[in-house]
């Protein structure tokens, strides 16, 4: 297996899965189809990135991979090269202080 082909494999998962999973799509196609997903099995797989990587990338291996040991293993992996580009693409929480009672100690407060 060449090295730019488990690379475009990931690239490949990681983006249908953001589709899927965070984008409304054209038409909000995509928004419409994960709000007739409801809470129910295929509603929670659209809203966990993580799952729903796994069950993206099992096609990319069935056409990728050259025996069932090398799939099993490109399969996890190409799940997991998703999650890291996402992982790495995701905004940082910002955190903010109260500016208001900055610099005051409070009695509730739990110690940083």
């Amino acid at each position: 297996m060449q090295f730019a082909a488990i690379i475009i494999g990931v690239l490949a998962v990681w983006r249908l899965t953001h589709l899927l999973q965070a984008e409304d799509g054209p038409w909000n196609l995509l928004f419409r189809l994960r709000r007739m997903a409801g809470a129910g099995f295929w509603g929670q797989l659209l809203d966990c990135f993580y799952c729903l990587s796994l069950w993206v990338s099992l096609p990319a291996t069935l056409l990728l991979a050259e025996s069932v040991r090398e799939g099993v293993l490109l399969w996890l992996g190409l799940s997991g090269g998703a999650i890291l580009l996402e992982r790495m693409m995701a905004r940082a929480v910002v955190y903010a202080e109260d500016p208001v009672n900055l610099g005051k100690e409070h009695d509730d407060a739990m110690l940083r």
